[in-house]
């Protein structure tokens, strides 16, 4: 690492440096510079003196820095002289620079400043030709023209370039930077900022310097260059409002203070424009508190406000200079500085340095505060203001320690009754006074004892200035030993003790201690100094806070006002003598020296002295970033991949409270935007397929209602998994969700099998104030299923794609990170369908109409699949066979596996008529994954449908019913399964003449189920005793209708068809179970759920008027009740792949309510309500 430096200066204006290298505070070189601020950046700092003019230090290289001058000699060539410098009126200068424009005697060029002189004298550039044939000259036709070093015969012009270097001199001092006219007289600056030589589009650039004049105006150094480090002038930019400080960031970053405490911040800054373009006002961070001052890095932003408080403001980038919102960080800071590497340095309140510990790429805002102990004269390595405490002081610290505060002090009047008789003192501040240890109550003082001697030998300096307005006028008189007259002292004797006596500072007991900390500052020796200069008596305690205040080396230790780290290169890991604390502080305190020093010195304390203990780390207030390059779809046109830079930043806000924002960075048309997305308003987080990219998309509330999701995609598998892994863990604390679902979640399915889970509340289902579906969060679960079926009691089963039978071993009472994990493997099939058409020259083949769909599709027709371009749903599967025909196609084939039909699309039949015109087949490959997750496999039965009996979460069941299909339809019965043993024992095969593809068990032990033809049946006299029931009851289908799937709940019955309508059962008693007849109540449904609570719960094929969208919606229905079981209109929630939802676990009940009468158009248009069709008795099968 190389060696740098961190710059400060006191109170005085003396400069002061401490290297990365070294251990002590050096002074500058130059006794009478006097500086009130400094900038510093990579290899020079820069200051604005007391007579505000600005100066600059270059640290010294082994390279110097020299500049070349040089100017042209020019000639024309007449019939009378041959070539002399009488040129034609209309030439160039005879001495001119390159361009011919401007005028460039020899006598003409002086040095810039005393700090530059000259290496030699001109001479003539010789690069061109022979020196001893041309002299230099290069001859052309014409001005201007192309010059070369070959005289020909039309050559009437000619011209040499004359070259002298100038050697910068004052490398490793200060040194004032001359004064220039520009076009505006340029006023005394106040504030000054160094930055720009890290620009985001190109880096290793030379600096740029920004100036704040007293009247508040802006002011850009220009000519700043490498082999020019002085610059060459001044210009001036515009700002809406008086500026009162700025601060420029190594990259593009720029902000300023206002006089009225807001904020300004410089957009549009680059290499082609470095004044940037416009300005943006932003309002302090605190509430009705003004800013004081603002330090900037390359995306970070320090504020201080005038309460003394820090903050940080999250989401800064070159993309996004303004951010997106303010933290509160602990510590009382007056001034801080972003250094390299986005490092923080501090002037405390308490006018020491201090560092920001824990600033990492990923945390930003680091962790706590810790000082700078750099040495200071013959002293100890120690803080800046560390005092020895020694045997003489630990006596004397058993009095009250008094303070008092110059006349400027704003602190009031203390309390009277914490007062001493006869004590001449004036008020010490408030936050002067910080009890470290001790009882909780104080201890009265001792008694008054006679000034030790050591106090008259010793004449105290001059009180210490708050504001630089003292400068000039004190440090004349920092040498002398006579004590001035302060506007304290004048004061009569008897005017001081009028004035209220300072506080008591509460003191541990002397017994079985050793010295007790003080809170010993220069404000208390100017206490003990005033009351002196009074004729009163100096109590021990105040002698001892007047030596401690002193240094042990040839001067008093500085008093900070300013502190640079734009040119101290160190960061988290680096090994710094001066920032090696023992521990950290905590970021909630405030830290005064003697807690420093306190801190710092405890390891050599007795184990008596618990009261000053390393308190941990304290994160209340902490910023933690995770940075990246992704790639996003566009949402705009074109509508392509992107590559994009993304961030994630999460904050943690007092009381544990946490608040994340991801950040989208891209470019378009040579301007940087963003994307940003409050984590809080994730509804879901999900995979995707798309050709040759690991995707996954972000929904949000609103992108969820325009169904356009933020796709983005990574370049491999595992970078998209830690991705989503990371986001997910994100919104899951900011929604404070933990550990494995609940027992009332309601868990889905995907059509790529991921699973996923949102944790209901009671207002999911309430009836006057129903949860949108747009708002639902969510999660997903490791694992792949087909569909997953649970109740409340915390049972879930799932069926994977090849029919295997899981139950989820998440739900028990163990700690999450005790779950086991099982190795899960799925396979499914992929199919593509070969197309052909019939005409009468060649029978069948693949030579189709226009209009016809592509030869080789999907099963809609609407895609072109072939088998070379066809991949396993996602990279975590892989092939496990070759492409073959299916014979096992719903409707049958012929031998060879095709299906025919009258035209593309009708229903297809396995069997060749007259008027079949079209044919197809399917191809099929299987494919398979292998992951791990918290299911335990159920074998060996392969199943297609499986169903738990929904209860209440209060149920006291000892059994569960489970009832489920084999892949060859026939009806099981679990035996066994209770809360503790999710699997159950074994399975109990339940008769049946024919098999059966749904089948569904509602309260009180209804179990309805659907056969392969459509028909429904009904098992009676199921109950615990005889958990298999005794019969099928047949229960004629809605006319001209075929059933697919049906959900049975608490007292309800909805099915689907295969023309995707929803039915519900009428006339369901507890007497007569079957019900009377079938009502339609919607189209667009693929599956249906229902609840212990009679909810009703859909995959819908689409949402209307979003025809692009992927099939599969989740949908929840609206306005079902007691009273109203059907329920009045949908309300579609997140979609696009959705494949199957359970909502059989969801007991938790709202508080019932009239629902109120709908306003407007309902969310889904319902169809026309067919007339109920009575289906006559059910009869026993």
């Amino acid at each position: 690492m190389p060696i740098t430096l961190l710059w400060a200066v006191d109170v005085y204006g003396r400069v002061y440096s401490l290297s990365t290298a070294g251990q002590r505070w050096v002074r500058a070189d130059d006794t009478l510079l006097e500086l009130k601020r400094v900038t510093a950046g990579k290899d020079r700092c820069w200051g604005i003196g007391c007579d505000h003019h600005v100066y600059l230090n270059m640290m010294p290289s082994e390279t110097s820095i020299r500049y070349r001058e040089e100017t042209y000699e020019n000639q024309r060539w007449n019939p009378v002289d041959s070539f002399t410098d009488t040129l034609l009126p209309t030439d160039r200068w005879p001495w001119s620079d390159v361009t011919g424009m401007n005028p460039q005697p020899l006598h003409g060029f002086e040095l810039p400043s005393s700090s530059w002189e000259w290496e030699g004298d001109w001479y003539v550039d010789q690069s061109c030709g022979e020196p001893s044939q041309t002299g230099g000259w290069e001859y052309a036709v014409d001005f201007p023209a192309n010059f070369s070093p070959d005289k020909k015969w039309n050559s009437c012009v000619r011209r040499r370039r004359w070259i002298r270097y100038r050697r910068y001199t004052a490398q490793g001092t200060w040194a004032k930077i001359p004064l220039d006219n520009p076009r505006k007289p340029l006023l005394p600056l106040c504030d000054i900022s160094c930055g720009g030589w890290e620009m985001s589009d190109q880096s290793g650039r030379y600096p740029y310097l920004w100036g704040v004049s007293q009247q508040g105006e802006v002011w850009f150094r220009e000519g700043i260059h490498p082999r020019v480090p002085e610059g060459s002038g001044w210009e001036e930019v515009e700002a809406p409002k008086e500026v009162a400080q700025l601060s420029a960031g190594p990259g593009d970053l720029l902000w300023a203070l206002l006089w009225d405490g807001n904020l300004l911040v410089r957009t549009g800054l680059s290499l082609d424009c470095p004044t940037g373009t416009s300005w943006v006002e932003l309002e302090s961070p605190g509430k009705e508190i003004e800013a004081l001052h603002v330090a900037v890095g390359v995306s970070v932003v320090w504020v201080v406000t005038k309460d003394y408080k820090v903050w940080f403001r999250r989401g800064v980038n070159s993309h996004n200079p303004c951010g997106s919102g303010w933290i509160s960080i602990g510590g009382e800071m007056m001034v801080v500085d972003v250094g390299l590497n986005e490092q923080v340095w501090a002037v405390g309140e308490d006018r020491g340095l201090y560092f920001r510990m824990g600033v990492t790429p990923s945390e930003p805002s680091g962790s706590g505060w810790i000082p700078v102990s750099g040495q200071w004269g013959n002293s100890k390595p120690g803080s800046v203001k560390e005092c020895e405490f020694g045997d003489r002081r630990a006596e004397a610290s058993k009095s009250s320690l008094l303070s008092c505060t110059d006349s400027d002090s704003e602190s009031g009047p203390a309390d009277a009754q914490n007062g001493t008789e006869d004590l001449p003192v004036l008020e010490a501040a408030a936050s002067s006074v910080v009890p470290l240890g001790g009882n909780d109550s104080p201890t009265p003082p001792p008694k008054m004892e006679d000034p030790p001697s050591a106090l008259q030998q010793d004449a105290p300096k001059p009180f210490i200035p708050a504001s630089d307005s003292f400068i000039n006028s004190l440090v004349s008189d920092r040498d002398k030993t006579s004590t001035p007259q302060l506007p304290g002292a004048e004061a009569p004797r008897e005017e001081a003790q009028e004035l209220s006596p300072a506080p008591i500072l509460p003191t541990p007991e002397a017994a079985g201690h050793d010295a007790p900390w003080m809170n010993v500052d220069l404000e208390g020796a100017e206490a003990a100094r005033c009351a002196r200069a009074a004729g009163g008596a100096v109590t021990p305690g105040a002698a001892g806070a007047l030596e401690a205040a002193r240094g042990v080396g040839e001067e008093d230790a500085p008093v900070w006002s300013w502190i640079s780290g734009g040119g101290c290169d160190v960061d988290a890991c680096s090994q710094i003598s001066w920032l090696s604390p023992t521990g950290p502080l905590s970021s909630s305190l405030s830290l005064t020296p003697v807690q420093s020093a306190a801190w710092s010195e405890q390891p050599r304390q007795q184990e008596g002295r618990g009261e000053i203990s390393k308190k941990p780390l304290e994160r209340s207030h902490s910023v933690w970033v995770r940075k990246g390059a992704l790639r996003w779809w566009r949402d705009g046109k074109p509508q392509r991949w992107v590559d994009v830079a993304v961030a994630l930043e999460q904050s943690t806000k007092s009381g544990g409270r946490k608040d994340s924002i991801f950040f989208v960075y891209y470019t378009q048309y040579d301007e940087k935007k963003y994307l940003d997305v409050i984590i809080r308003d994730v509804t879901a987080l999900v995979p995707v397929s798309t050709d040759c990219h690991y995707a996954f998309a972000v929904y949000t509330t609103q992108r969820t209602q325009q169904r356009w999701p933020l796709l983005l995609a990574a370049q491999t598998q595992t970078d998209m998994n830690d991705w989503l892994s990371l986001l997910s863990d994100c919104c899951c604390e900011c929604r404070g969700i933990s550990g494995p679902p609940s027992r009332q979640a309601l868990w889905s399915t995907t059509s790529k099998g991921d699973i996923m889970v949102h944790e209901p509340s009671f207002s999911l289902e309430a009836a006057a104030h129903t949860l949108a579906c747009d708002l639902m969060f969510w999660r997903q679960v490791p694992g792949h299923l087909r569909c997953v079926e649970s109740n409340s009691l915390g049972l879930v089963w799932g069926i994977g794609w090849d029919g295997t039978a899981w139950v989820y071993s998440g739900q028990q009472p163990i700690p999450e990170e005790a779950v086991e994990s099982h190795h899960q493997t799925d396979v499914r099939s992929v199919h593509v369908y070969e197309n052909q058409r019939w005409n009468p020259m060649t029978g069948y083949t693949d030579k189709g109409l226009p209009t016809d769909r592509p030869m080789w599709s999907d099963e809609g027709g609407l895609k072109e699949c072939t088998r070379g371009n066809t991949h396993p749903p996602s990279p975590l599967w892989s092939w496990v066979s070759e492409w073959a025909v299916d014979y096992s196609v719903p409707g049958g084939t012929d031998q060879e596996g095709w299906q025919y039909a009258a035209d593309f699309p009708t229903t297809f039949h396995g069997h060749k008529a007259m008027k079949d015109f079209v044919r197809r087949r399917r191809w099929t490959r299987k494919c398979t994954i292998t992951l791990r997750g918290p299911w335990q496999q159920v074998p060996p039965i392969c199943l297609s449908d499986i169903s738990l009996m929904p209860c209440l979460a209060q149920s006291g069941m000892e059994q569960v019913p489970v009832w489920a299909l084999s892949d060859k339809g026939g009806v099981l019965c679990r035996l066994g399964v209770t809360p503790r043993n999710a699997a159950g024992s074994s399975w109990l095969h339940v008769g049946t003449d024919q098999p059966f593809k749904s089948i569904s068990i509602g309260g009180a032990n209804q179990v309805w189920a659907i056969a392969r033809d459509g028909e429904v049946f009904y098992r009676g006299s199921v109950c615990p005793q005889n958990p298999a029931g005794e019969c099928w009851y047949h229960i004629p289908s809605p006319p001209r209708q075929t059933l697919r799937q049906l959900s049975v709940g608490r007292t309800s019955v909805f099915a689907v068809d295969d023309n995707s309508n929803l039915w519900f059962r009428q006339g369901l008693t507890p007497s007569y179970p079957q019900g009377s007849a079938w009502e339609l109540i919607s189209n667009n449904v693929t599956k249906v759920s229902v609840g212990p609570l009679d909810q009703v719960w859909i995959i819908a094929e689409g949402v209307p008027g979003f025809p692009a969208e992927t099939p599969g919606a989740v949908c929840h229905r609206l306005g079902v009740g007691p009273m109203q079981p059907r329920g009045q209109s949908w309300d579609y929630g997140i979609g696009g792949g959705w494949e199957h939802i359970s909502v059989r676990g969801n007991s938790a009940e709202a508080p019932r309510g009239p629902h109120p009468a709908p306003v407007g158009a309902p969310r889904s248009p319902l169809p026309p309500r067919r007339p109920a069709q009575v289906n006559g008795s059910a009869v026993g099968v």
